[in-house]
């Protein structure tokens, strides 16, 4: 069943735990000679510097921008969240405004912020490609850029989701939301049960970037 903002459901069993293994089901992606997209992103960029139109430092630069984005800045965003349901409205209704309230660049691409209840479990996936949130949570891992993951989450979420030690009770909906190039999607976890009183910083160690996808639930 297909659901807004291009999410799928579908019903099934159980309760969860973090990701601290290897996909059993999940190949290496596949290695091969470079693709028509990265050889034509090469071909772009190598255009674009030598007709002057930013330098190869400049380059460099956007480059290790993107690598310093870690799952850290999606952790900060949850934690406030948990704390602050003020906050949590504004980043359930408007992510990228309540983002940079916190000084935190979500990125160019609009951002919808997922909400897990005891109702819903939500997971993220990219059916075409791999289109991830980097700005929030870094490089994507390689078994979300897998065609395995990519096909079979939309199929047979929860069989998937017990591969990552991840089982959702059968009276909970999954709602498998799938990214494009116009929409990027990060989770919002459950706040795990007896952590009353806890700091923002304390909140966010828990926080995993399976716990982000939804592929894992958090656990003290």
């Amino acid at each position: 069943m297909t659901g807004d903002n291009g999410a799928t459901s579908e019903n099934l069993p159980g309760s969860g735990h973090e990701h601290g293994h290897r996909h059993p089901n999940q190949p290496d992606l596949e290695d091969g000679p470079l693709g028509y997209y990265p050889a034509m992103a090469d071909a772009v960029a190598e255009l674009l510097i030598e007709k002057g139109v930013f330098g190869a430092d400049d380059l460099r630069a956007t480059i290790d921008y993107m690598a310093s984005r870690t799952p850290a800045l999606g952790a900060r965003l949850v934690a406030r969240a948990w704390r602050d349901p003020d906050f949590k409205r504004a980043l359930v209704a408007d992510s990228r405004a309540a983002a940079e309230t916190l000084d935190i660049d979500t990125g160019p691409t609009p951002l919808l912020v997922m909400e897990n209840t005891a109702h819903v479990h939500n997971v993220i996936v990219c059916t075409l490609c791999s289109c991830y949130p980097v700005f929030l949570l870094g490089k994507s891992p390689d078994w979300y850029k897998s065609r395995n993951y990519r096909s079979r989450v939309v199929r047979e979420p929860r069989a998937v989701l017990a591969e990552f030690g991840t089982h959702i009770a059968p009276e909970r909906e999954v709602r498998v939301h799938d990214s494009t190039a116009d929409m990027r999607y990060m989770v919002l976890p459950m706040r795990p049960g007896g952590t009353d009183g806890w700091s923002e910083e304390a909140l966010a160690a828990l926080i995993t970037r399976d716990a982000l996808v939804g592929v894992c639930e958090v656990t003290r």
